[in-house]
């Protein structure tokens, strides 16, 4: 008995003592123990409690639960209000759908009044659109319309800022209260509070914005763009920084950021907070003080330091070696820093809540970016950390796209936004969100020509589907009519007795009228004379009577036979999305005439197959007549050549590959040497030339890709003249397209210059991760058998 007695004491002995030692802490709060009634206590520790958050922040930065310069929610919705006083509107209700019914999705710029200020950026916006194919001068057409204002900069201490605005729009006849109009703004509201103030009232205008509130945001009716710098290129872009072979598959950081530290108010929050991720390993996070007027005056105890360890560290390096990139909010949602790390393939972590992302209707960012919270911010680096390494590839790739696609230049953004309104008006032909977050993206895929995935030469895959069995043959004749050529007769026969022509097309484009049907062969396809308009573009336009997806474009004067159609034919349906043909054309430099000049002997390279003879998609037609701008097409006729140069470039720009060359066997009558024995002399390609026929097999091989260099640079070597002194494609192009101006002078040297200015060699359109191949394709003479 007392044996159990004494173990039933030290059991209960030993139960409080666990209990205060463990729970002693929450028991002292209670009455019992303090002996006094108890008090109601917080059940959350105070922000200010140091011991317990020492190892978080620093007492000084905890002193409120609130930042005081942040505007709160009753005076952010007032000030809303005061811009959006149509803040319900929506397409249906603040749009005249009538005015794009009749002349389609035409836009008119107001014209520029004298002395009036226009930044660089917003005269780059003006002018993507008037070299566009949306534009119209006659305002009668119009179904959109945008200001001839300046209302990029919205800050009031800003040097660019327009006074007066609501005075002047109200005196243009054609504003209707904003109805039908697209006003652009990068920057909104000034110091401290940085509200979505415009200074003026939008009325039913829709509203392009970088720095989107989501509460402010009109679904389906306002755009949200990015905030590009006033630097950022008109007209194509630098390509992104993801190469293959160049990335490799675990960079040497982990998640970076450097920038500006706010001390005070609004954005300061959330970037005086990023020093607490960083290790200084594989998490670098810099932040600098001195930056404004006054920033010593506000300086605290980390800004010394800080300011020494940023100049550690190369802001352009951090972006090469990083995986991810933080990207928080600065004074206002958005930075440049979105930009930078889409085009570095430094996949963003987005730290800006309630930020609306740029063209979030049709670009899925789930796919490129990581959106985080500010107020999670010491769970970044542990949720970045389990990303998978395919998915992060994935994440890379697709900022690549993105930034190729929609945000590389100021024309890829205002056409995007275009192409956003437009799609609105047509909702049963708009773009599904598939085409627009996949390759070559929504810009490159017309909902004029289809809207079904099948009808694209890109999507055959993803599709599980096939282009169509049959073929088109287009023949573009010139000779008049007394001298009807007999290898144009032969050309119809070789090519209507395959057994994938569908249908022949001879383009007419002689003045004189074509020969009577009776001097036609007879072919056991349907044979059909189109008259031309004269013009050399007129090869290229998407004509009704062009049914399969497949088209053989040929001259006159091609000499084919029929089994070399059909193998090219069947070589084309394994690549719909190249251009797959026989003649080619490569470029060089001419030390003696010091010019770039074409030849087409057989090199080891080559620059463009010839649309001489050539398979591709039909879609490329609806491509070069609608997509292109007008002065391109005015330039090859112009020239009356060059024409096969831009479609190749057209269909490399689209497809990021190279095209493929398909050999004929009746050109190359090199003697073969036998084996002893009689036996053929086995298949190898040449270790110099394009591949030769041997022994009845032919070796198809795509053109060997050009290295891609990581940055451009000028053109070096013997004999060249220094970059400066030699028009750049880029130039010469937007030159011609510069819709309503006169066109320059080309000489028809530019037909080979364009080859090799600024790196683009029409081998070389590099796929967008730098992707190449060889394809091996044979096949034997004799038995057909593919090996």
């Amino acid at each position: 008995m007392q044996t159990r007695k004494k173990y039933i004491f030290l059991t209960f002995l030993a139960s409080w003592l666990l209990l205060f030692f463990f729970g002693g802490d929450q028991l002292r709060h209670f009455a019992f123990f303090s002996g006094r009634k108890a008090e109601v206590r917080r059940n959350w520790p105070r922000w200010t409690d140091r011991s317990l958050l020492k190892s978080f922040a620093d007492s000084e930065e905890l002193q409120s639960d609130g930042d005081p310069s942040l505007p709160s929610p009753r005076e952010r919705r007032v000030a809303r209000l005061s811009v959006y006083k149509n803040s319900r509107c929506r397409m249906e209700t603040c749009f005249d759908f009538s005015r794009c019914e009749k002349h389609g999705f035409k836009v008119f710029t107001y014209p520029r009044e004298r002395d009036q200020p226009l930044s660089e950026s917003y005269g780059k916006i003006l002018a993507s659109i008037e070299r566009s194919r949306y534009y119209t001068p006659n305002p009668e057409e119009a179904c959109l319309f945008i200001l001839s204002i300046d209302t990029l900069d919205r800050d009031h201490l800003s040097g660019q800022y327009v006074h007066n605005v609501n005075e002047k729009i109200r005196g243009f006849p054609l504003w209707n209260g904003g109805r039908n109009h697209l006003i652009f703004n990068l920057y909104s509201g000034t110091w401290p509070n940085y509200t979505e103030d415009l200074g003026f009232d939008i009325g039913q205008a829709i509203l392009a914005k970088a720095s989107f509130y989501t509460e402010s945001f009109r679904p389906g009716f306002d755009i949200s763009i990015p905030l590009f710098p006033k630097d950022h290129p008109q007209h194509g872009g630098e390509k992104g920084w993801l190469y293959q072979d160049s990335v490799p598959p675990k960079k040497k950081y982990l998640l970076v950021f450097k920038g500006k530290r706010y001390l005070t108010g609004i954005g300061s929050s959330t970037r005086n907070a990023l020093h607490h991720i960083h290790n200084g390993k594989d998490i670098i996070s810099l932040t600098t003080c001195k930056h404004g007027k006054d920033w010593e005056k506000h300086k605290d105890t980390r800004c010394d330091k800080d300011n020494v360890d940023y100049e550690k560290f190369n802001y352009q390096e951090l972006l090469h070696n990083s995986t991810f990139c933080i990207v928080p909010r600065g004074r206002r949602l958005g930075s440049f820093r979105f930009l930078e790390a889409l085009q570095a393939a430094c996949i963003p972590v987005l730290l800006s809540d309630g930020w609306e992302l740029p063209f979030a209707e049709a670009i899925d960012w789930g796919k490129a970016a990581v959106v985080g919270n500010e107020r999670l911010l010491l769970q970044i680096p542990s949720a970045v950390r389990c990303i998978h390494p395919e998915r992060v590839l994935a994440f890379q790739q697709q900022t690549q796209f993105l930034w190729d696609a929609y945000f590389s230049s100021v024309d890829k953004i205002v056409h995007t936004t275009l192409e956003i309104i437009k799609d609105r008006l047509l909702p049963h032909r708009s773009r599904s969100r598939f085409l627009w977050n996949t390759l070559p993206g929504g810009l490159l895929a017309l909902p004029e020509f289809s809207t079904h995935l099948g009808d694209f030469p890109f999507y055959y895959l993803q599709h599980g589907s096939s282009p169509s069995e049959k073929f088109t043959a287009f023949i573009r004749a010139v000779s008049p009519a007394s001298s009807f050529s007999q290898p144009i007769l032969r050309l119809i026969q070789a090519v209507s007795g395959s057994q994938y022509c569908a249908q022949i097309l001879v383009l007419w484009s002689c003045e004189k009228p074509p020969p009577p049907s009776g001097k036609w062969p007879q072919t056991t396809v349907p044979l059909t004379i189109i008259q031309g308009r004269g013009k050399l573009s007129d090869r290229f336009f998407p004509y009704a009577a062009i049914q399969t997806d497949a088209v053989l474009s040929l001259d006159e004067h091609t000499s084919l036979s029929t089994s070399e159609v059909d193998f090219a034919f069947t070589v084309w349906r394994s690549f719909p999305e190249r251009i797959v043909g026989f003649p080619t054309q490569s470029h060089f430099w001419d030390p003696e005439q010091k010019r770039w000049g074409y030849t087409s002997k057989w090199t080891n390279e080559l620059s463009i197959v010839l649309t001489a003879a050539a398979f591709y998609h039909r879609y490329y037609h609806s491509l070069f007549t609608e997509y292109l701008p007008t002065g391109l097409r005015e330039l090859v006729d112009g020239l009356a050549a060059c024409e096969d140069i831009l479609m190749n470039v057209l269909v490399a720009a689209v497809t990021k590959l190279p095209p493929i060359k398909v050999t004929q066997r009746k050109q190359h009558k090199e003697s073969v040497p036998q084996q002893v024995g009689g036996g053929r002399r086995p298949a190898f390609l040449p270790a110099s030339g394009l591949p030769q026929p041997v022994g009845g097999l032919v070796r198809l091989h795509a053109p060997r890709v050009l290295p891609a260099a990581p940055r451009p640079r000028p053109l070096q070597g013997p004999g060249l003249r220094p970059a400066q002194e030699i028009p750049t494609l880029g130039e010469t192009l937007r030159a011609a397209g510069d819709r309503g101006r006169s066109r320059p002078w080309v000489p028809r040297s530019w037909c080979a210059e364009l080859s090799q200015n600024r790196q683009l060699l029409l081998t070389g359109f590099y796929s967008l991760l730098g992707f190449t191949s060889t394809i091996k394709v044979g096949r034997e003479a004799e038995s057909g058998r593919w090996l």
